[in-house]
């Protein structure tokens, strides 16, 4: 069983996927914000060609070395499109803005979006994504599981897909009698526990604070953690909550505090008080373009549903019950409350696993009795763990 979990190649993990939707890169900040709306997608692929020819807008440091064809060279979310549009001058005139480039949206930092091939093993997965990867793209099989629907997902003549952490780990759990008794010691004794890594905030300071460590959780797939005075986690605003709004959202960041965000932000829609206060402050601040793009967001707001999950919240630690929301065209993703998902220095690595995955998080923030905050769990750091029990088992 330990050699065939070896030997298993990435494609096994691929099977059912569907097909990835793409932008070229000489698309716009309003193409990608128009696909997002129109697919449902958290994410869309951007790819370095054009008509299936290089473009001068991309990187050399995000194509990998030795490949002249067609490539993934990042993707984009409605969060990036939300941090670009709460910048001051783009916030004034948001129209504008979103005719720039949608390699605006990218990330600096290379290498968060990997190609590799179908026979690939899951240890050379697993490898990528402990160098930094997030996202690995990977050639889809044509055939009756994955059929040719949409001809424009098409580069190089194929279809691809993206295989995920969340991939991966769920398939180590469904695995995870193979790496006793590792899974089950604390993870406290594992050395999971990240306490430096960790992007907090007080509850009362100004959600534009926020911004640079949402662009910096998106990046490592984590949250932004808001605390009180003592550092105990009150809850979190997340990337993935954020991703479930409409572009307006980024008025009620550029001038509600943190603590106002995380309930704005929350299931049910916006309260009431809370969407008029930022209609104040931008007519204090002159913003009418901002003032009509959070109308837009009011019109797509406030549809609730209960999200469904594996187990009881109180059983997994929840600060708060958790509930989704949808609205509008984003009524296909999974949407959480801005409570924090936490657990404990004691708790076991398979608990942490099965909290993560029953939530659809890549994270758990680890708290002590008190509620302080004492760290971060994330997906690359259980990851790391079954890398060096694989290494054992070889």
């Amino acid at each position: 069983m330990a050699v065939s979990l070896l030997e298993r190649e990435v494609s096994d993990l691929c099977l059912g996927k569907p097909a990835l939707r793409s932008l070229s890169i000489s698309a716009t900040v309003a193409d990608a914000l128009s696909a997002l709306k129109r697919f449902g997608d958290n994410y869309i692929s951007v790819w370095s060609c054009t008509d299936h020819q290089p473009h001068p807008l991309v990187s050399a440091d995000n194509i990998d070395p030795g490949f002249d064809e067609c490539r993934c060279v990042g993707k984009v979310c409605m969060v990036d499109i939300i941090c670009f549009l709460c910048k001051e001058q783009n916030l004034s005139n948001p129209g504008s803005a979103l005719q720039a480039s949608v390699s605006v949206l990218l990330p600096k930092a290379p290498g968060l979006v990997r190609h590799l091939e179908p026979n690939a093993s899951l240890v050379e997965a697993i490898d990528l994504i402990l160098e930094g990867a997030q996202n690995l793209v990977i050639t889809l099989e044509i055939g009756a599981k994955n059929p040719r629907r949409y001809n424009s997902n098409l580069h190089n003549s194929r279809q691809y897909c993206w295989l995920t952490q969340e991939d991966i780990i769920r398939y180590l759990l469904n695995s995870i009698g193979l790496f006793c008794p590792t899974p089950i010691n604390p993870i406290n004794s594992l050395n999971t526990i990240d306490s430096e890594n960790i992007l907090a905030v007080h509850y009362d300071d100004p959600a534009s604070f926020t911004l640079p460590f949402i662009a910096r959780s998106l990046e490592m797939q984590t949250s932004v953690a808001i605390v009180d005075c003592g550092r105990k986690l009150i809850g979190e605003i997340s990337p993935f909550t954020l991703n479930s709004f409409n572009e307006g959202v980024a008025a009620a960041i550029a001038t509600l505090s943190a603590g106002d965000l995380m309930a704005y932000i929350d299931c049910g829609g916006p309260p009431e008080d809370l969407v008029q206060l930022v209609k104040e402050r931008l007519q204090e601040r002159n913003m009418e373009q901002a003032m009509e793009m959070l109308m837009g967001e009011e019109d797509t707001a406030g549809v609730s549903s209960e999200a469904s999950f594996s187990s009881s919240d109180d059983e997994y630690g929840v600060l708060g019950r958790g509930s989704g929301r949808s609205g509008g065209c984003y009524s296909a993703r999974l949407v959480r409350r801005s409570e924090a998902i936490v657990c404990y220095p004691w708790s076991s690595l398979v608990a942490v696993m099965v909290q993560a995955l029953a939530h659809r998080v890549s994270y758990v923030w680890v708290v002590e009795d008190d509620g302080t905050l004492a760290g971060i769990v994330t997906f690359a750091g259980m990851l790391k763990v079954f890398r060096e029990r694989l290494r054992t088992m070889a």
